[in-house]
């Protein structure tokens, strides 16, 4: 009988979820501080994930939770050009479930 294959879960920053790596867009800090999209997921540096959800990502901008998550601080330049990028590729990940159905915003 063949074993089954782990698969790999993480977390998303903004509604606490946990979901596998390929339903999730991960944003990266690469080692010369430049935070930007990840969605291969192999890019150096250190990673956050967020579900792919344009709520969601608004919501991360509104906690800072992206500069928690990455420790460094990002100015409003820095998040237009993220959510530039997030748009591009957020519909490849609209069919996956967030845990932000209800409404509660704390």
């Amino acid at each position: 009988m063949k074993k089954k294959k782990k698969v790999p879960l993480r977390t998303c920053i903004v509604c606490h979820k946990a979901l596998s790596k390929k339903e999730m867009i991960r944003v990266v800090r690469t080692p010369e501080g430049v935070v930007e999209l990840d969605p291969t997921g192999k890019k150096n540096g250190r990673g956050a994930y967020i579900c792919g959800r344009v709520e969601g990502f608004e919501r991360a901008r509104k906690t800072k939770a992206f500069e928690r998550a990455l420790k460094v601080q990002l100015a409003a330049a820095d998040y237009d050009r993220l959510r530039e990028q997030f748009e591009q590729i957020a519909p490849r990940y609209a069919g996956f479930q967030c845990g932000e159905e209800t409404g509660n915003e704390s």
